[in-house]
């Protein structure tokens, strides 16, 4: 996603079956999608920064950095592989490749 964002992003509207249009190319609709859905454009919500799910627990815990690799100073690596194990089953049948 960081690499190359705006290829993820279409490959992203293939999968869920709503693909850009070539108007919406044309009109930056791309760009805009990457602008709203950008660290700094969620994590700079208000929502994200002052609200609480049902259970109290605080919307700015799910904001780091924003910096690929930074899970390195969270888990070490047996806590990595079993979180690659849940993910690979939870998403198995998704036809996802992680």
């Amino acid at each position: 996603m960081k690499e190359r964002p705006r290829e993820e992003v279409r490959r992203l509207a293939e999968f869920l079956g709503c693909p850009f249009t070539a108007e919406e190319e044309e009109k930056g609709v791309v760009e805009d999608v990457l602008k709203l859905c950008s660290f700094e454009g969620l994590s700079g919500l208000e929502v994200n920064r002052s609200g609480k799910l049902a259970s109290g627990e605080e919307n700015r815990v799910f904001f780091r950095r924003g910096v690929v690799g930074d899970w390195r100073n969270y888990l070490d690596q047996e806590m990595a592989a079993r979180f690659d194990r849940i993910a690979e089953e939870k998403f198995q049948a998704s036809g996802l490749v992680l």
